[in-house]
């Protein structure tokens, strides 16, 4: 039977992290197996908001592969490729833009959020935000559609976006006839990952990451400053697990003494000095499969590059398939053979 076609992507604006990591990239190593995987380094994106700084891009485009391909993404299996290196994905993005309205746009709960945070940061004037930042999920509909994908993998966050290409499929094929496949979510069973401080979110920006790539004395500083029950004061109080950010990173990681962890942490029999220390060890215990993989790949940059072109080669024929039946139905397929 023929493998369904799945599209998802990442931003290429830093290393990855355990957010991402347990949140998108751990589920899609288990897709591969079941899916044709297709999974985009999607720099074009990553430009909205970083236009003014494209040597950062530029510089996280690698190290992003370094880091999928470190984490069991098998380009075997799966196909991983560059997106502005698609030139296809661009100029679908532009026969889409006709089909959906400024106003469609900012009511998509995603651009809404995005562009509230970004107000926040450069004021309310909304100057700040671009043509490019709101028109995002329509480049990104053409990202999905470019390779013909019927599920794309998401978290509930990312649901607006999926609907909105959804919506454009639906208005093209009404118009120009049936062409385009109308791709699904696969909802990941992951939630987001927090913070080292507690936060709903890790993120790069907000500091309170830990990266699969950090050494032990980075993973060292982080964990000692992790947040713990603010009601244990001394070393023998009681605490609450619930609360700890140590404790949940026990239980995110697997720890197989978790068990202890928590009914010493709730007992008052294990001090916060001596939890975190054991969470430093069990967590390089955990990253060294990921690190080993990537020391590899540091050494083979040019095993790097080449799967980068290899993929993007492939991805290229799919989209150059899907353009030619874009444009027969537009009409405006000139000369071509």
């Amino acid at each position: 039977m023929e493998q369904k076609i799945i599209l998802t992507g990442i931003r290429p604006t830093g290393k990855l992290h355990l957010g991402h990591y347990f949140g998108a990239i751990q589920n899609w190593v288990k897709l591969q197996d079941e899916y044709n995987s297709h999974f985009e380094i999607a720099d074009v994106q990553a430009l909205t908001d970083n236009f003014d700084n494209p040597k950062k891009v530029r510089e996280n485009v690698r190290e992003i592969a370094i880091d999928l391909l470190s984490c069991g993404i098998d380009p075997n299996k799966s196909t991983l490729f560059i997106q502005s290196m698609i030139p296809e994905i661009a100029e679908l993005t532009v026969y889409y833009s006709n089909l959906v309205t400024m106003a469609r746009l900012y009511r998509n709960p995603t651009v809404k959020t995005e562009i509230g945070q970004k107000k926040a940061i450069f004021g309310n004037s909304g100057e700040s935000v671009t043509y490019g930042f709101v028109g995002y999920p329509v480049s990104q509909a053409a990202d999905i559609t470019a390779f013909e994908g019927e599920c794309v993998p998401v978290g509930e966050d990312q649901l607006p976006l999926i609907e909105q290409c959804r919506e454009i499929v639906r208005k093209f094929n009404s118009i120009y006839g049936e062409t385009l496949k109308e791709p699904v979510a696969v909802l990941s069973d992951n939630k987001r990952i927090k913070g080292l401080d507690g936060n709903e979110k890790m993120g790069k920006s907000l500091g309170n990451a830990i990266y699969l790539a950090d050494t032990e004395d980075e993973i060292k500083n982080k964990v000692m400053s992790a947040v713990t029950d603010p009601k244990k004061i001394k070393k023998d109080d009681p605490a609450n697990p619930k609360v700890c950010m140590v404790y949940y990173y026990h239980k995110l990681i697997k720890n197989d003494n978790i068990n202890t962890v928590c009914s010493e942490c709730k007992n008052g029999t294990r001090g916060c000095v001596a939890c975190k220390k054991e969470l430093i060890t069990k967590m390089m215990e955990f990253l060294k499969p990921i690190q080993d993989k990537r020391k590899y790949y540091e050494q083979h940059l040019d095993e790097v590059d080449q799967i980068l072109i290899s993929g993007t080669n492939n991805a290229r024929a799919k989209a150059k398939a899907t353009m030619k039946k874009v444009r027969k139905s537009m009409q405006i397929d000139y000369y071509e053979e």
